[in-house]
């Protein structure tokens, strides 16, 4: 089955916030399911076609993110007065709300487990959602005040000052690195905590700073006494970097914040002959791998928009969204599917829209016909799609979708 048409908007731009909407159903049908067909639950399963169970294998981090991408919805919501799956359905807010309170029922009654880049995915989220409610004039939920009391004192615990700072990624204790420094930093930042936030970052910018290329390192080991790298560099590792910076502003952080931008565009991006000229994101394959793009995505979303940033600096940044937005949509397909959603069988008259795993390649060939397709993979391609709709509006009168 053929892809639909590219909504467009008036102007014969392409309309992101449309495009968006695809993302969304496309994730909210097919892989959204009641917990044991509990009512007023929401969880995703980690993969179509399923066992019919959400959450097994359970990646709560998935979950965290699934989180992020139903706020970004709600903003366009309340911006369009529309939702943006149409009807009666629950709104996107909605699904938000009982998708954090499903974690928990999922995650054996707690908000607390294993891995403190985890927790705080899921923290940052929900301090969005409270955002969301705020801004819609709802009353906040007293379930995200206990989930913020729950996990802040996990990220304070880890923030230690072994190996000169950072925080570590487990309870195992043997490991630093910035895929749990970065989100931690940030959420200091938004909680009212700048000072242990910058130490955060100092520490990720002596420690795991790769000068050459100016990007970040993925973490550290302490091994018979001496500090040794993890030398990966991911896409991910990136956005939350950037986007503690931007929080915690200050020249010194926005001239990192700058430089991160040029780097990320210099480095992390692709080239092939349906590139040239284009700002394309590498992706990073499939499983944990299909988030890192749209996380690194997310935040150059906020850096393309902040003032206090130089223009070229936020125009690289809205170019990168977009041009990613771009490869992501145009290699998109369609699966003649129908799956079982929260509120009974849904029938999307495009069919199930499956994006690729990676921006760079098209999802036919990431996807095979009859492969099973990945949730992260498709929270990528929704949180891409989320990031440049939030980049069009910079250049358009009307409603902000910050939060």
């Amino acid at each position: 089955m053929s892809a639909p048409d590219a909504p467009q908007g008036t102007t014969g731009t392409p309309d992101w916030a449309a495009r968006a909407d695809h993302g969304a159903r496309s994730v909210t049908r097919h892989f959204g399911r009641r917990l044991l067909s509990l009512p007023g639950t929401h969880l995703a399963t980690p993969i179509q076609p399923s066992n019919g169970f959400p959450g097994q294998p359970w990646n709560y981090w998935w979950q965290a993110h699934y989180v992020d991408c139903l706020v970004d919805a709600g903003l366009r919501e309340l911006a369009s007065g529309s939702r943006f799956n149409g009807g009666d359905r629950p709104s996107a807010g909605r699904l938000a709300s009982r998708l954090v309170t499903t974690v928990r029922l999922r995650n054996f009654l707690r908000y607390v487990n294993s891995y403190y880049d985890d927790m705080a995915w899921l923290a940052l989220a929900v301090l969005r959602l409270d955002a969301l409610a705020e801004k819609a004039h709802q009353p906040g939920r007293r379930r995200n005040a206990r989930l913020q009391k729950s996990l802040s004192p996990q990220f304070e615990s880890a923030s230690t000052d072994d190996m000169g700072g950072g925080t570590f990624w487990s309870t195992k204790r043997d490991f630093k690195n910035t895929p749990a420094t970065a989100p931690v930093a940030l959420h200091f930042a938004r909680t009212g905590k700048p000072e242990r936030a910058q130490g955060l970052l100092d520490w990720l910018d002596a420690t795991l700073f790769e000068p050459t290329r100016g990007l970040y390192l993925d973490g550290a080991w302490i091994k018979e006494g001496k500090l040794v790298l993890a030398e990966e560099v991911y896409t991910y590792n990136q956005g939350p970097v950037l986007g503690a910076l931007l929080e915690l502003g200050g020249d010194a952080n926005l001239a990192r914040a700058a430089a991160l931008v040029g780097s990320v565009a210099e480095h992390l991006t692709v080239c092939g002959p349906d590139t040239q000229g284009k700002l394309v994101l590498r992706g990073e394959g499939a499983g944990d791998g299909g988030l890192f793009t749209g996380i690194l995505v997310r935040y150059l979303a906020l850096a393309a928009g902040d003032v206090r940033l130089p223009a070229p600096t936020r125009a690289t940044a809205g170019q990168l969204v977009l041009d990613t937005a771009e490869a992501v949509w145009a290699g998109r397909t369609v699966r003649a599917y129908a799956a079982h959603g929260t509120s009974g069988k849904y029938d999307d008259d495009a069919g199930w829209l499956i994006f690729s795993a990676e921006p760079q390649r098209p999802a036919a060939g990431t996807y095979p016909a009859g492969t099973a397709v990945e949730l992260s993979t498709q929270l990528q391609a929704w949180m891409v799609l989320e990031a440049a709709a939030r980049v069009q509006l910079l250049s358009v009168p009307g409603p902000s979708l910050e939060l």
